[in-house]
């Protein structure tokens, strides 16, 4: 299938099917006049890569834990280093939200102080 209607059945836009390719994250065969041709379960791979995106994963670990993803949501099969990989996206996360909670408490006290001068 073309990029068109990859981009239609996948739900993600054209841009981001060639980043995903340049990334080493879907694979396309080019015809003769350069147009990419995508495998049929290419529309899943891709599901698979928004999937992993938005848990907060990046290229470099998506393109590692690919192939250990099954399904559409997609659910992982787990191994020792993906364990490792998951548990320190979500420790770097939650670091994350720790400081900008605390960030969110400094801006509320000054936002308070000044409402009362």
């Amino acid at each position: 299938m073309r990029i068109g209607e990859l981009s239609a059945k996948a739900g993600v836009s054209r841009r981001a099917l060639r980043y995903y390719e340049e990334q080493g994250l879907l694979a396309a065969r080019r015809e003769a006049n350069g147009y990419r041709e995508y495998a049929e379960d290419a529309p899943l791979v891709v599901r698979q890569i928004t999937g992993l995106l938005a848990s907060g994963l990046n290229s470099d670990a998506i393109r590692r834990f690919l192939p250990c993803a099954r399904g559409v949501e997609p659910e992982l099969r787990m191994c020792p280093e993906l364990r490792a990989q998951l548990e320190q996206r979500r420790d770097e996360l939650n670091r994350q939200l720790n400081q900008l909670t605390v960030q969110v408490g400094r801006l509320t006290a000054h936002l308070d102080r000044s409402s009362t001068a």
